[in-house]
């Protein structure tokens, strides 16, 4: 059997968690890029973004499933899981909090807590996984 690269006690799974369009696909691009896992930050808008990968989800500029990616930060292993904000794809958000260790909750500082958030807080709650919340667009 081979070595494992990262031993399972420096891999983490985070997922990135919020209310439809409070910038959590834009969140993980920028993680992407600052960790070297990305050359260039891959836009939203521009259908640009490496987590949205179906063409349904480029045309329209949302999530529609939940992706994973894999990135390194000081000597650990970060698998994170962008997952879909919208309220028809809220299973999708709960499939994946099965398997994290932690996640970011990202608000929008201009809409503040919107209703999908408090959904996935509560779906985030019923798995045990801790949180930690980051505010954006100020």
């Amino acid at each position: 059997m081979a070595k494992r690269e990262f031993p399972l006690e420096r891999t983490r799974n985070i997922g990135i968690m919020a209310h439809i369009d409070a910038g959590k696909t834009t969140t993980t691009e920028r993680i992407l890029y600052y960790t070297g896992k990305s050359y260039k930050i891959g836009e939203v808008h521009d259908g640009a973004a490496t987590m949205d990968h179906m063409a349904q989800e480029q045309e329209r500029g949302i999530t529609i499933t939940s992706a994973a990616t894999t990135c390194i930060w000081d000597n650990h292993r970060i698998n994170i899981i962008d997952t879909p904000g919208h309220v028809d794809f809220t299973i999708e958000v709960e499939r994946s909090l099965r398997v994290l260790d932690g996640a970011v909750t990202v608000f929008d500082s201009v809409a503040g807590v919107e209703p999908q958030t408090e959904t996935v807080w509560r779906q985030a709650n019923k798995y045990k996984v801790p949180r930690m919340c980051f505010v954006n667009k100020m």
